[in-house]
C-alpha cells in the first residue's frame, strides 16, 4: 500500500513538471507488426506512440492545438526523428485527436501515469 502511494506521488510531480508543446505526426500500416522499441509489435488500431526520451510504459495526454481533442496513448516506441515533432501517435490516437488528414498538427503532451506492465517507467 505505501509504494503505491510513493508511486502515485512521484508520478503526481513527474505528470505536473513534464508537459511539452510542438508538432505531433503519425505512422500507420506500412509498419504494422513490426517490433516497436518496447518488443511489442506495432498496431496502428492502438492508442500508442513514440517518443525519443520519455521512458516506455509512460501515458500522456495529447493534445490538438487545432482542434481542442485530446487522447490519452503509451509510450512504446522511440522517435519521431523530424525535427520540430515531439511525438509519433498511432493512426487510432491521430484519428481521436483529428490530425489524420492533415499528417502533422501542433499539440502539447503531458504525462498522466505509468503502466506497469513496463517495470515502472523507470
Amino acid at each position: 500500500m505505501r509504494f503505491h502511494l510513493l508511486l502515485a506521488l512521484a508520478l503526481s510531480s513527474c505528470a505536473a513538471r513534464h508537459t511539452e508543446r510542438g508538432d505531433a505526426s503519425w505512422y500507420g500500416k506500412e509498419l504494422r507488426g513490426r517490433p516497436t522499441a518496447s518488443g511489442e509489435p506495432f498496431r496502428p488500431s492502438k492508442r500508442t506512440c513514440a517518443h525519443k526520451t520519455l521512458p516506455l510504459g509512460t501515458v500522456l495526454k495529447v493534445k490538438s492545438l487545432d482542434t481542442g481533442k485530446s487522447v490519452r496513448v503509451t509510450v512504446n516506441d522511440r522517435g519521431p526523428y523530424v525535427n520540430g515533432r515531439i511525438v509519433d501517435l498511432s493512426r487510432k490516437a491521430a484519428k481521436r485527436i483529428g490530425i489524420h488528414d492533415q499528417g502533422v498538427g501542433p499539440v502539447t503532451i503531458k504525462v498522466v501515469g505509468c503502466k506497469e506492465r513496463y517495470d515502472g517507467c523507470d
